[in-house]
């Protein structure tokens, strides 16, 4: 075994002449623990919250979806688009449009996106889950078009969920300029009935914005005949999402982009994982703090063992392998802290996880969740490790050199 580390083993664990330095010690471990389980609970809330959003995007984006670089739209009927709808691993595929227009419900107006997609997408995504109402997912019958809208924007309309009368929708007419002396004529109208549902994304973008409905409905109104905004696929179960992006890009080409989900919402993950950073940083620097317990409880030790240091000097040690001694020793305090905090953080995820004992407050059902959200990432757990311990070892390797020659 290491002579070093096999004394400052013994140093940690043995009482001291003065019962303060295993106070101090011990003090030292709990600190270095609390900054680890702050870091190990923070980084799972923030994993808990994100995967939470990114279960309200699943429900309404696809698992991939391709939109053209340049421009709004281009031709759905495409021979690259045909080959890719072709592959054996794709399940389902629809071509949605999306053009903003203004809609009004009696004396309210509001501007709003209206999402044309095909009579699949209930298959394509799982619509159905967010849907409320006596109805159901329904875009057309023979006779009129249906729009679904989010439950921000039925507020904002005052439709509530089954509305009699119709939506009125306008759209600009294309190539077509602007008749100041009667400006209804630029605009393309039609209607729109409610199928007595509304889709809760819990997303403002959507919720107050989008309006779902029949893809011809709205190609009509733009005088559209193949155009599309985007080609949305589902995978099969067995499919690996980003092989089989590389391998839709590979056939697209430069043209086309295709995106995973967390690639349609980049801006909202981008924010999350900034936030997470900062957090992470600020944790970092309360860890620093806490490990100058541990150089304080090393300046104790150093001098409470002087007697020892003179043994072991009779003994032939130099002063390399006495320096290492006290090295090893608040190390050990740095790894039994992490191990500690990592330990009760785990646990105190496990019982979140499972009772939900932190709440998020505000009560009837002001939140999407009553309690915190928690996933315990691996790697996260990994990170938190090793930042413990490079902290921790760097932090004593200065002051125990500065001391050993100062107090020894």
């Amino acid at each position: 075994m290491n002579f070093p580390f096999y004394i400052a083993k013994r140093y940690l664990f043995s009482k001291k002449k003065h019962n303060a330095i295993n106070v101090i010690s011990g003090i030292s471990v709990c600190g270095v623990a609390l900054a680890t389980l702050a870091l190990v609970c923070t980084l799972s809330v923030f994993n808990g919250f994100q995967d939470m959003v990114a279960s309200f995007f699943t429900a309404f984006d696809p698992q991939l979806k391709i939109t053209v670089r340049e421009g709004k739209v281009f031709d759905g009927q495409d021979e690259r688009i045909r080959a890719v709808c072709a592959l054996p691993e794709i399940d389902v595929f629809t071509e949605t449009l999306e053009e903003n227009a203004m809609v009004q419900y009696k004396d309210r107006q509001a501007m709003v996106v209206l999402k044309g997609v095909e009579d699949n997408f209930e298959e394509l995504t799982s619509i159905d889950s967010i849907l409320y109402g006596a109805g159901e997912f329904l875009l057309h019958d023979s006779i009129v078009n249906y729009g679904i809208m989010g439950v921000e924007l039925v507020a904002t309309l005052g439709t509530g969920l089954q509305f009699v009368d119709p939506l009125q929708v306008y759209l600009p007419k294309r190539n077509a300029k602007v008749n100041m002396a009667n400006p209804g004529a630029s605009f393309n109208q039609d209607y729109l009935y409610s199928p007595g549902v509304v889709f809760v994304v819990n997303q403002q973008e959507y919720d107050g914005k989008y309006i779902l409905t029949s893809l011809d409905f709205l190609r009509q109104l733009l005088d559209y005949t193949t155009e599309v905004s985007a080609m949305e696929l589902k995978l099969k179960s067995d499919a690996n999402v980003s092989s089989v992006q590389a391998k839709i890009e590979k056939i697209l080409g430069d043209a086309f982009v295709v995106q995973n989900r967390y690639q349609q919402q980049a801006d909202v993950f981008r924010i999350m994982e900034i936030e997470k950073l900062i957090s992470y940083l600020f944790l970092t620097f309360i860890l620093m703090i806490a490990c100058f317990n541990v150089i304080g409880s090393l300046s104790m030790l150093i001098l409470d063992k002087k007697e020892d240091v003179v043994t072991l000097r009779s003994l032939g040690a130099d002063d390399k392998l006495i320096s290492r001694i006290f090295l090893f020793e608040g190390r050990l305090i740095s790894l039994l802290g992490a191990v500690t905090g990592i330990v009760l953080g785990l646990t105190l995820c496990f019982i979140q996880q499972r009772f939900g004992v932190i709440s998020l407050g505000g009560g009837g059902g002001t939140f999407v969740v009553d309690a915190y959200p928690v996933s315990v990432h691996a790697w996260d757990i990994v990170l938190v490790f090793v930042t413990v311990l490079a902290v921790g070892f760097l932090s004593v390797w200065y002051p125990v050199r500065y001391l050993s020659k100062r107090l020894l």
